[in-house]
């Protein structure tokens, strides 16, 4: 007779294969979570093979190995490192704007199109890696990816150093680019694998999406000062960088849970020199590059086609993320044009966007415990799966609106400097909210495919980032500063309907999507498991007990 875990294995299994998505058939076939069936004596549950009952490994409740259960030193001291990747990847994406007279007077390049190349071509590389590294980092795991990438973005930041010519200092830049993006697309994944709580995951995700909007302001900063040194300071400045953040990366352990079963799986079958049946639920999937590549590559594409969360998040997130690295082409324009700034104070007048940021993770924090409050009383909005996170992104909107209109139509030689710096406080604001609140709706609404439409997301707005700046010195010479900004504007205003929408029409858009859909199936499944191990459990400890009184009383128990 099979055992109850058993055969819901193999009906969950039967059904699976019954179910018309195929896409969705052949992701993930478990949601890892910190409890396993807690049937006395069991590793996992069992699955049926094609000859024989394999072994499903899980951690069991309070596994030290878990990433959910590690103490919170363990769990900071993780997200710092990772965050300063995303710091040293998206500080380099910006950090040749500041340089931009050096690089035209050492290799000869006169073309305003040209000179925004160094920058675009970074953000083309984040269009490509993403698709790439985060669904790779789901299937072999974070660290490894991430270090790759890391070593390679500081071996290539070196060759940009030494660039002999134009064409090579574009190509090292490209591939800066594609490497550069793996932090980006893997780091939310990180915060979902260790934070098991929205609560403790956005916090973590509000730091990383501060990293994301304070790195691009670090580079002009950096470039503008050092420059005038040499057009090679700067690449040096972020190799030094990189080499620290480096090493810090390869300190912290794997994150991934289904990785780390892997190895407990193995270490397990050779301890016991293949006897024990024991497997982990990544190695029961189909590995081959064939699989790989249709199903594991394109699922952010797929994402991005099939699923209207992942779709209106990227047009969005796309605008205002290539609106940050317009503003690269369009400051020198405004304050060394109107002003008479020099490089590095055009650099410093990207600053106000960083205070802007500030105040956002601010209004964040403060959110977070209306929220906290509103659910202690069992306040009815509060139970909405949308309340959590969209109602920032509402409010973001208008920020980014009227710091566009701000900055436009004060920006005059007639007005002090300080009147169109500031709009970027009201810009930063916005910004940040934007990403915060659309960014962590995608995290808790596709859990262990997290990457994955974090990876859409990045491909999305870096290919806006890449191409519309090339777009800025045209627009701002003829219709001038106070328009163009005011076109900026008018386009968000248009994005502004977006979380509204997500807000109203959240819940419907979540039950027609496959992968959460599949998600939701898989978590009442585990549940359903879970309690059938408590009764099993319960139902050993009555047995245990009724022996013990037996033997108390002397009688025979056979």
């Amino acid at each position: 007779m099979r055992s109850p875990s058993k055969a819901s294995s193999q009906s969950s299994r039967s059904s699976q294969e019954q179910t018309p998505d195929k896409h969705v058939d052949i992701e993930k076939d478990a949601i890892y979570r910190d409890e396993a069936p807690s049937r006395p004596g069991s590793i996992g549950s069992g699955v049926a093979g094609p000859s024989s009952t394999k072994t499903v490994l899980r951690f069991p409740p309070g596994d030290p190995e878990n990433p959910y259960n590690w103490s919170a030193w363990k769990k900071a001291a993780a997200v710092f490192c990772v965050i300063s990747t995303v710091l040293n990847s998206t500080m380099g994406s910006s950090l040749p704007s500041g340089a931009s007279a050096q690089l035209a007077a050492y290799f000869g390049v006169h073309s305003q199109l040209e000179l925004v190349l160094p920058t675009s071509i970074f953000l083309v590389g984040y269009v490509f890696g993403p698709l790439v590294f985060g669904p790779l980092s789901e299937h072999y795991g974070r660290k490894g990816v991430m270090c790759a990438c890391l070593f390679t973005l500081a071996l290539f930041t070196m060759a940009c150093a030494l660039a002999p010519t134009w064409a090579a200092l574009i190509a090292f830049r490209f591939v800066c680019g594609a490497c550069g993006s793996c932090p980006i697309a893997v780091v939310g994944g990180i915060c979902a694998d260790i934070y098991s709580d929205p609560t403790s995951r956005g916090r973590s995700m509000a730091v990383f999406m501060a990293a994301t909007c304070f790195g691009p302001l670090v580079g002009p900063i950096i470039s503008g000062y050092t420059a005038p040194i040499s057009w090679r300071w700067p690449f040096w400045i972020a190799l030094i960088l990189a080499g620290i953040t480096f090493v810090l990366l390869c300190l912290i352990p794997e994150t991934y849970g289904p990785v780390l079963l892997k190895r407990r799986a193995r270490r397990l079958r050779k301890q016991s020199g293949g006897k024990d049946d024991v497997w982990a639920q990544i190695e029961l999937e189909e590995s081959s590059w064939r699989h790989i590549f249709t199903v594991v590559l394109m699922r952010p594409l797929r994402m991005i086609v099939f699923e209207p969360l992942v779709l209106f998040t990227c047009i969005y997130t796309a605008l205002i993320y290539a609106m940050l690295y317009m503003f690269f082409q369009a400051y020198p324009i405004i304050y060394e044009g109107i002003y008479n700034f020099t490089p590095g104070q055009t650099g410093l007048a990207l600053i106000p966007i960083g205070i802007g940021s500030s105040i956002a993770c601010g209004m964040y924090l403060y959110y977070d415990k209306l929220l906290a409050r509103a659910r202690a009383r069992d306040a009815p909005w509060s139970r909405s799966v949308e309340m959590r996170r969209l109602p920032l992104g509402c409010v973001a909107g208008p920020f980014i609106v009227a710091g566009l209109f701000w900055a436009g139509w004060t920006a005059s030689a007639s007005i002090h400097w300080l009147a169109p710096v500031s709009a970027g406080v009201s810009f930063g604001i916005g910004f940040l909210l934007v990403f915060m609140s659309l960014i962590n709706m995608l995290v808790d609404a596709y859990d262990v495919f997290a990457a994955s439409a974090l990876a859409a997301a990045s491909t999305f707005r870096s290919l806006f980032g890449a191409v519309l700046p090339f777009a800025t010195t045209p627009m701002y010479e003829r219709l001038g500063v106070a328009w163009a900004c005011s076109l900026l504007g008018f386009l968000t205003l248009a994005m502004c309907v977006i979380p509204f929408a997500f807000v109203r029409y959240g819940e419907l858009m979540r039950r027609k999507s496959r992968f959460c859909r599949y998600l939701e199936e898989k978590r009442r499944e585990e549940e359903e498991e879970r309690a059938r191990g408590r009764e099993e459990e319960r139902g050993g400890e009555c047995a245990d007990g009724e022996s013990r009184g037996a033997r108390d009383r002397g009688d025979d128990v056979v």
